[in-house]
């Protein structure tokens, strides 16, 4: 499979949010707005790309009776340098997203990715899985935190355009599963995806 490919599947084939219906929680909890939705989806690339690739080169030399803890102990070593990283450069963002950073060591997207692919794959073919589907998710994650926030306070990357307030109930969990729901429907109308 082309590199190219490999990095195309995870937007529309193989979405992790609209097509698979991974990471549902990180998805729900953190797409009050389309910042949180994106910030949390490029989060969570970086932690995919670089445990994919890490995965990919160790695999062979891992056993197969410590497969799985092996994948958690990698998986959060980068998100322990993730968290210092947004600590350090991105403070706000850190704590609006909070417990769910450090969260993203048992993301099945991530733990799913690195039994499914990485672990089979090269190097290379493992940080392109990883690109598609980190792109995917944060695709989806802000496409979702973007309808919450418009139609739940009138704005869009926190840019107010509508004045007066918006339907609180897309702020808070239920609009998080009706938006999501209408989205996945429109979404697989789109691709053809069912």
């Amino acid at each position: 499979m082309g590199k190219f490919k490999l990095i195309t599947k995870g937007l529309v084939k193989e979405n992790p949010t609209f097509v698979l219906l991974l990471g549902m929680c990180p998805t729900l909890a953190t797409t009050t707005s389309a910042m949180n939705g994106m910030g949390m989806g490029l989060a969570t690339m970086f932690v995919l790309v670089l445990s994919n690739m890490v995965i990919s080169a160790t695999a062979p030399y891992i056993p197969d009776k410590v497969r799985i803890p092996s994948y958690i102990v990698i998986i959060a070593a980068f998100v322990t340098i993730l968290q210092f990283i947004m600590q350090a450069y991105t403070p706000a963002m850190y704590e609006t997203l909070g417990l769910f950073i450090p969260l993203i060591v048992v993301n099945c997207i991530v733990l799913g990715r690195a039994e499914a692919f990485a672990n089979k794959n090269s190097v290379i073919d493992s940080a392109c899985d990883g690109i598609g589907i980190g792109l995917g998710f944060t695709m989806s994650l802000t496409i979702l935190g973007l309808v919450r926030e418009i139609l739940g306070s009138g704005s869009a990357f926190g840019f107010k355009f509508i004045e007066g307030d918006g339907i609180i109930a897309f702020v808070l969990a239920p609009g998080a599963f009706l938006a999501l729901a209408y989205l996945i429907v429109i979404f697989r109308k789109i691709t053809k995806i069912e």
